[in-house]
């Protein structure tokens, strides 16, 4: 496995412990109602994160197509998240752009 697929997995694991935390921590807030799109999109992203990790060390042939998808789901987290004050929603959006990022650069 070459350097780039490596940096990639640390970024999608970050990513998605990021979301993952932001997740749980989304349901403990006042208003989960209007967390609800924050929440939708952590399980997403967080699901499609690990998803390509696996991917990736299983060396799949839809690398680069999962990869650009990956880096769309990213975005519209680090989008819905972006638009809280919570320190974890902040946290969350900023693990998503750089793996965004990442991904986008990979595909």
């Amino acid at each position: 496995m070459n350097s780039d697929s490596q940096q990639l997995l640390s970024t999608l694991h970050d990513c998605a412990a990021a979301c993952n935390h932001c997740f749980d921590a989304c349901l403990q807030e006042e208003d989960v109602k209007m967390m609800a799109e924050c929440i939708r999109l952590d399980r997403e992203c967080a699901d499609f994160c690990s998803y390509l990790e696996q991917a990736i060390m299983r060396n799949s042939p839809f690398i680069k197509q999962l990869a650009a998808l990956c880096a769309e789901i990213c975005e519209a987290c680090a989008d819905e998240c972006g638009k809280h004050d919570h320190e974890h929603c902040q946290h969350c959006a900023k693990a998503c752009k750089a793996c965004a990022e990442a991904c986008r650069q990979f595909a």
